[in-house]
């Protein structure tokens, strides 16, 4: 190979290149060769195909990496790297979007808009998400960030003849160009600070300067403007509970637990790499962030009767969490982060998936009484519901009382004992408006309950994040390993 495009380069982006072509595959697949609905389940095939391969390529990556015992490799001059941290979130990635695509099939039939462009926008945005992991340098972060966008304010709107779809879309659209303009701006002032769009070039020119210095505090301002808005942080969420009510249900499953993933590594990339110099600066802004979104994301959600909606808040909140372990400054929180973030993937899409499986033609599911006498139609989705919930308010054997633990274990290890205890009550506000649905699958009467239709698809997503849910709360060990190295050094 030349000069410009080395092995290499090759090796560290092949993941993105089987995504990426996988997914324009499954563009023209689905215009010549299956134009016929019920032919549209191979493109499954070629979505599952696609991620087989981009996992195989993660693999060597990481046999590489530990073979030769290094900590990163870097490609295209210092633009991309492999690392411990890059390995572990594009891992999560692949098992948020085949749950998502195993769950979709049967929604996209009911809901008469099973196209296969979804499946290649699916793909397309995980190579968006790919670069905001593995990123270095502003202009391929900010690349990866616009890819992954395009493809969720298109999906957004899938809903084609739904208004609540389209509105939304529009607002997200809007909303996220305005955001990004910020982040644009902050970018640019940084690379006028240092002369270079390289993460580690910025960090030392942002080490030479006094953390008071105005520029600065700009940039870091303008940056956090954006990069709180990706991940519907307070008082940048306002997009969150429109775009999640009016999305189709898989696709606020995938913007749930994808774009949140990617948009925190993204944040770490940016907050642990050129602005850890400038810790003094954003720290405070951050403590004030996290415990708006905390305050903000539980107390609206204690009123919301669209499940769809209380989930938006309930993201919100579990922002302030995971922005709590960023403030942490530690190890151990950046490692609850991670595993946070994994065990969320899990949970947060069992949930949307007993959305998906309760949804019938003609018939609402989106409210908390639609889910009433749940345990009569169908006890296994019930169940799955309840174990979900109880990972979402961090009870345990659960996976999301280990992320939750890992979070206050860094407040704790760092002295902040005061946010750890704030942040430990408002568990207390989230196990009430969960047990909400908890009493109205087990408890509330309903005289309909035939039981419910599902598709192979939806039960092995099921097991998959009913395994996810449990299988990391009762042996933990081998994520908490993989998530150690996922400090950025």
């Amino acid at each position: 190979m030349s000069q410009y495009y080395t092995a290499t380069d090759h090796f560290v982006l092949v993941p993105a290149i089987m995504l990426a072509l996988f997914g324009c595959a499954i563009l023209l697949f689905d215009f010549w060769v299956f134009p016929e609905p019920k032919q549209r389940k191979w493109l499954l095939a070629f979505l599952a195909l696609g991620e087989g391969f981009a996992g195989y390529g993660l693999w060597q990556q990481y046999t590489y990496v530990i073979g030769q015992g290094i900590e990163e490799l870097t490609a295209f001059q210092g633009s991309l790297v492999v690392d411990g941290f890059s390995l572990f979130f594009n891992a999560v990635f692949i098992a948020a979007s085949l749950i998502v695509a195993l769950m979709s099939y049967r929604y996209l039939e009911i809901e008469r808009e099973h196209h296969g462009e979804y499946y290649g926008l699916i793909l397309l945005a995980q190579c968006g998400m790919y670069f905001l992991a593995a990123g270095v340098d502003l202009i391929t972060l900010f690349i990866g960030l616009e890819l992954m966008a395009l493809c969720f304010y298109i999906m957004v709107g899938f809903l084609r003849s739904d208004k609540r779809s389209n509105e939304a879309a529009v607002k997200y659209l809007l909303l996220g160009a305005f955001s990004s303009g910020f982040l644009v701006y902050g970018f640019s002032l940084l690379y006028g600070l240092s002369g270079s769009t390289k993460l580690r070039d910025i960090a030392a020119a942002v080490a030479g300067r006094d953390a008071a210095d105005p520029v600065l505090l700009l940039a870091i301002v303008t940056t956090s403007v954006g990069l709180l808005f990706k991940v519907s942080a307070v008082p940048f969420h306002m997009w969150a509970p429109d775009a999640y009510e009016g999305a189709p249900t898989t696709v606020t499953a995938f913007l749930s637990v994808g774009s949140k993933a990617a948009s925190f590594a993204f944040l770490l990339r940016i907050f642990l790499g050129p602005l850890a110099p400038a810790r003094a600066a954003w720290e405070p802004l951050l403590v004030v962030v996290a415990l708006a979104s905390l305050t903000v994301g539980n107390l609206a959600a204690i009123t919301q009767q669209n499940l769809k909606r209380l989930l938006a808040y309930s993201s919100i909140s579990h922002a302030g969490y995971m922005l709590l372990g960023l403030v942490a400054g530690n190890e151990t929180g950046v490692k609850g982060i991670a595993i946070y973030l994994l065990v969320y993937t899990f949970m947060n899409l069992g949930v949307f998936l007993v959305l998906v499986a309760i949804r019938r033609e003609g018939l609402p599911s989106e409210n908390v009484d639609d889910l009433a006498g749940l345990m009569r139609k169908s006890p296994g989705y019930a169940l799955l519901m309840m174990i979900c919930l109880l990972s979402l308010a961090g009870i345990p054997p659960t996976a999301g009382f280990i992320g939750k633990y890992y979070i206050f274990l860094s407040l704790v290890e760092g002295g902040r004992y005061v946010l750890a205890a704030v942040a430990a009550l408002y568990v207390a506000v989230a196990i009430y408006y969960y047990f909400r649905i908890v009493r109205s699958m087990f408890i509330s009467e309903v005289e309909e309950s035939s039981p419910l239709e599902t598709t192979f698809g939806v039960r092995v997503a099921a097991a998959l994040t009913a395994i996810g849910t449990l299988g990391i709360g009762i042996f933990p060990e081998p994520v908490l390993r993989l998530a150690s190295r996922s400090f950025i050094r």
